[in-house]
């Protein structure tokens, strides 16, 4: 896909609200968008990065011939 067809809505000023220089970098670069405190949606450019990322590792673990674990999102 062509980076022009891409949605990476990009900010040009620093936000406020981010603290940390990585929070800061993902916001300004079009990678996330926070949502409330704590909860942030992934941006098509972050979704292709994570989907890069799981196969890596999924033929990392499978090289070694390891099983993948899938647990609950949230722990009573």
């Amino acid at each position: 896909m062509r980076w022009s067809q891409m949605h990476i809505p990009t900010l040009r000023e620093d936000p406020a609200d981010a603290g940390a220089p990585s929070h800061r970098l993902l916001l300004r670069a079009g990678y996330i968008r926070q949502l409330m405190a704590g909860h942030y949606s992934l941006l098509p450019l972050a979704i292709r990065v994570r989907a890069k990322v799981i196969e890596i590792i999924r033929q990392e673990m499978n090289r070694i011939g390891a099983q993948a674990v899938l647990l609950p999102t949230m722990h009573p």
